[in-house]
């Protein structure tokens, strides 16, 4: 096995367009929540929430007319993001295309380009665009990617709801530890915010009228939200080789399905998930002859990103699970949600809160729960609220990066300074 680490970052959020401006206002909390400006810039008078979280000045001036004309808005995150990643870490300038992987995690690619043409089908009995099917695939994304920076290696989207990018990213780092790839671009991105996507979510009634309070008592829902997260991975070899800044290791990854109901979890599924993650960071440490175990890692946890939508059901499940795996330790682990900055872009949360949490152990910063002045009392964590916190100053910072989806779909991530 071949240790993995990232060494490139990308993203688009609403509070940052870059990882640098992310993690500023990260540390000088800033939130990107605020009234949801629509596509015609005409609010919709029947949603009963009125805030989501957006990205803003998107430049795409330096997109090529073909990249604008065959892609939607969800697709030009992915190839911004992406190649924020490759160029800071000289991805293709130090890997072959053949021998470089692309997954990336996607739920909901296309809006931008199907509402407008079912609208014209419906209203006018119109042809559609010539280039609706290749602009609404699900996997638009991943080829404009690959054919952006010229990747010929593995490439395929994972369609997992929210976790859909840390599925991405673990998949991606089983693929580079084995050594079936030598390097990654990994993550997710998303655009879901369209009128007819909105209308869905607010019949579900699980977004807040105002905006999300990760743990909170009073937490009433989730905030909607849009972005994208792309990191590259390779092996710790090759970027000690060529001296490569290296954000985060990437110990582990678990996964498992909840088989229960697709909306509303329960922790059996996450605490598997937990535990099958230390279990593979164990294997990770044991096949690169580094000291460790399940146990002594579950011991070492020194933060929790956690997925934190701020549902009633889902922060109390998720705070379950924690407590089923770590016990009487639980409540003494830095935990945040980094939803209440960013609100919850559905598969491209799993991404962007992976690259937080990486940031994180990288600047030896926990940041803080924005929205959420005080942890809920029925849930016993060490909530991090009112500003970042410090890490500790030397020695290595092991933390989880939790993802919990609709379908009961658990993905979880063990992320290692470096």
């Amino acid at each position: 096995m071949q240790r993995v680490v990232i060494t490139g970052m990308g993203c688009l959020t609403p509070i940052g367009n870059t990882p640098d401006a992310l993690w500023r206002s990260l540390e000088s909390g800033i939130s990107g929540i605020a009234p949801h400006i629509p596509d015609d810039n005409n609010p919709d008078p029947l949603l009963k929430f009125k805030n989501t979280a957006q990205v803003h000045d998107l430049d795409l001036s330096s997109l090529s007319s073909t990249q604008i004309q065959t892609s939607e808005r969800c697709s030009q995150f992915a190839i911004l993001a992406a190649r924020q990643a490759a160029k800071q870490s000289g991805l293709t300038q130090h890997h072959a295309p053949a021998n470089t992987a692309i997954i990336l995690g996607c739920s909901t690619n296309g809006r931008h380009a199907e509402e407008p043409e079912i609208a014209r089908v419906y209203r006018d009995n119109a042809r559609v665009h010539p280039l609706s099917i290749p602009r609404s695939m699900a996997s638009n994304g991943l080829s404009q990617v690959a054919i952006d920076q010229n990747i010929t290696g593995p490439a395929f989207t994972i369609s997992t709801a929210c976790a859909s990018g840390a599925h991405a990213i673990g998949t991606a780092f089983h693929m580079v530890r084995s050594g079936m790839v030598s390097a990654a671009l990994a993550g997710a991105h998303e655009a879901p915010l369209t009128r007819t996507f909105l209308r869905a979510w607010d019949s579900m009634r699980v977004v807040s009228p105002t905006q999300c309070r990760p743990f909170s008592a009073d937490r009433d829902g989730m905030t909607l939200a849009e972005g994208a997260g792309i990191l590259t991975l390779e092996t710790l070899a090759s970027a000690k080789a060529r001296n490569a800044t290296i954000f985060a290791e990437i110990l582990g990854f678990g996964m498992s399905a909840d088989a229960h109901h697709i909306t509303q979890p329960r922790a059996d599924g996450p605490t598997q998930a937990i535990r099958a993650c230390l279990e593979d960071a164990a294997r990770t440490l044991h096949a690169t002859d580094q000291p460790g175990d399940t146990q002594s890692l579950t011991e070492q946890i020194a933060y929790i990103n956690a997925h934190g939508t701020a549902t009633q059901t889902n922060d109390a499940v998720e705070a379950a699970a924690i407590a089923s795996v770590f016990g009487h330790l639980a409540p003494h682990i830095p935990i945040s949600s980094t939803k209440g900055f960013l609100g919850h872009s559905l598969g491209g949360s799993s991404a962007i809160e992976t690259l937080i949490t990486a940031l994180a152990l990288h600047h030896r910063r926990l940041p803080f729960t924005y929205g959420t002045p005080t942890c809920d009392p029925a849930i016993p964590l060490d909530l991090i609220t009112g500003s970042p916190r410090p890490a500790a100053a030397e020695g290595p910072i092991l933390a989880l990066t939790n993802s919990l989806a609709f379908g009961g779909l658990n993905a979880i991530l063990c992320l290692r300074s470096f």
